[in-house]
């Protein structure tokens, strides 16, 4: 029997990197999925967003595990679009028990940078409250809320010596923080029903989000347009360990762990899959 085994998880952002991950290993752990993504670019990202085939791309593969899924383009930054699709879910799959909140984009270099700054928190923030939201009506005791925070979030820097230069970079780390805060808050309030929520903060993660030019940039300013040789050199930086990123799977192994019942009694965690890297920015701010 799989850790999940029976369960329904809604996880958004789901048709690439980690969503994809997170949704396609609590399928091999026995969940069905309801899965959503914007499957569209939002115009001031300096990256290329998911498209509707690889959400459908999610789709195989979680039946290729025997479990169901339900996968529908939606904009997290749409409350209503959400409820819409959790309310065909539910009918469908018969209830919810898990929700990651997982959609999210990185503003670095967004352009124009204060539209960035508005896309990362609509996002990241408000699309996380937002799922959360929509969902809360459906869970009952057992039910395990789980967001993807960011390393980043936890450490100071947000600091620049230009301010303004960059309102979509430092616009994801606000969002993160804020989305930190707000589960933080929830998991005290919905306690008593014995509903949890929990934060995952990733350090740099082997995505299309991380290896793309504006992420580049953000690791080497000092070239106009740095490719991923410039900048995998110093990608390990961010960790203690030796490495320079981790991988989906890595967050995704801790997504079931936090929906599983092997953390029943595990709420207002802010639990850091980051390789050591908040360590390593601790000691050297100590």
């Amino acid at each position: 029997m799989g850790r999940v085994e029976g369960k329904v998880a809604f996880v958004t952002g789901a048709a690439r990197g980690q969503g994809r991950s997170h949704a396609v290993r609590l399928a091999e752990e026995g969940a069905d999925i309801i899965a959503v993504d914007i499957c569209h670019d939002i115009e001031s990202m300096g990256y290329r967003l998911a498209r509707r085939e690889d959400l459908d791309e999610t789709a195989n593969l979680v039946e290729k595990t025997g479990r169901r899924i339900i996968a529908e383009q939606a904009d997290v930054r749409e409350a209503a679009q959400l409820r819409s699709v959790l309310a065909a879910g539910v009918a469908e799959l018969g209830r919810l028990d898990i929700v990651v909140a997982q959609a999210g984009i990185a503003g670095m270099s967004g352009n124009p940078p204060w539209q960035a700054w508005s896309d990362v928190i609509d996002t990241n923030l408000i699309g996380t409250i937002n799922a959360i939201q929509a969902a809360l009506p459906y869970l009952d005791e057992g039910a395990s809320i789980i967001a993807t925070g960011s390393t980043a979030a936890l450490m100071d820097v947000a600091k620049t010596d230009q301010p303004g230069a960059d309102p979509g970079g430092i616009a994801y780390i606000v969002a993160k923080r804020g989305l930190s805060q707000y589960v933080h808050e929830l998991a005290t309030h919905i306690a008593a029903r014995k509903i949890r929520a929990n934060v995952v903060h990733p350090t740099n993660c082997n995505t299309d989000m991380l290896q793309s030019e504006p992420m580049y940039r953000a690791f080497r300013p000092d070239l106009e347009h740095p490719t991923r040789a410039d900048a995998e050199p110093v990608f390990p930086v961010q960790q203690a360990m030796p490495i320079p990123f981790i991988e989906p799977v890595d967050i995704s192994n801790a997504i079931v762990f936090l929906a599983s019942e092997e953390a029943r009694y595990i709420t207002g965690m802010q639990l850091r899959v980051d390789g050591g890297g908040y360590l390593k920015w601790y000691d050297y701010h100590i």
